[in-house]
C-alpha cells in the first residue's frame, strides 16, 4: 500500500474514532502534501512523500525543544502526541549504532582524513538514511567520527 493510501486511510480511521490530535496532525500533513504537489505541478513519488513528512517531524521537533524551553508543557506534550504518530507513516528508523556502523562503512568507503572530508560524507548519507534518521543527528554523528578519524594533537 502506498504512502499516500497509509495516510487517507489513517485520516478516516481517525475521523471515525473522532482522534482530535491524530485527525489534526493528519489534517496538517495532507495540506503540506497538497501544497508540495502544487509547487510540483504533479503527483508526488514515494520519496516525495517521506521528505514532506520527515519535514513535518522536523517541526514537532523544533517545537517541542522551544515550548519545553519556555516551559509549557502542555503544548510540548501534544507534540511529542503528534511527533509519534508522524514518525508511524516513516520506514523504522535507524539506532544511533546502526547508524554509527553505516557511516563507518561510507567513510571508510570514501576514505575520509579529517573533519574537512564533511561534505564528502553527509552527501552520500543523508539520500541514504532520508527519512531513516534524522538530519541533525546524522550531521552530529559525521563530525564526532570525523574528530575520532582525525584526532587533534
Amino acid at each position: 500500500m502506498s504512502l499516500l493510501t497509509e495516510i487517507d486511510n489513517g485520516f478516516k480511521t481517525a475521523l471515525k474514532n473522532q482522534d482530535r490530535v491524530k485527525l489534526s496532525t493528519l489534517r496538517m500533513l495532507k495540506a503540506a502534501l497538497k501544497n508540495r504537489q502544487v509547487q510540483e505541478k504533479r503527483a508526488l513519488a514515494e520519496a516525495e512523500v517521506v521528505a514532506v513528512i520527515t519535514s513535518q517531524v522536523k517541526q514537532r521537533r523544533e517545537s517541542i525543544m522551544e515550548f519545553t524551553r519556555a516551559g509549557r508543557s502542555e503544548l510540548a506534550q501534544k507534540e511529542k502526541e503528534e511527533l509519534e504518530f508522524l514518525l508511524s507513516f516513516l520506514p523504522q528508523q535507524l539506532t544511533v549504532e546502526e547508524l554509527r556502523q553505516e557511516l563507518t562503512a561510507i567513510m571508510r568507503e570514501l576514505g575520509v582524513t579529517g573533519p574537512g572530508d564533511l561534505g564528502k560524507v553527509m552527501k552520500i548519507a543523508m539520500p541514504k538514511f532520508a527519512g531513516r534518521a534524522d538530519g541533525k543527528e546524522v550531521n552530529r554523528l559525521v563530525k564526532q567520527l570525523l574528530e575520532e578519524v582525525a584526532p587533534h594533537s
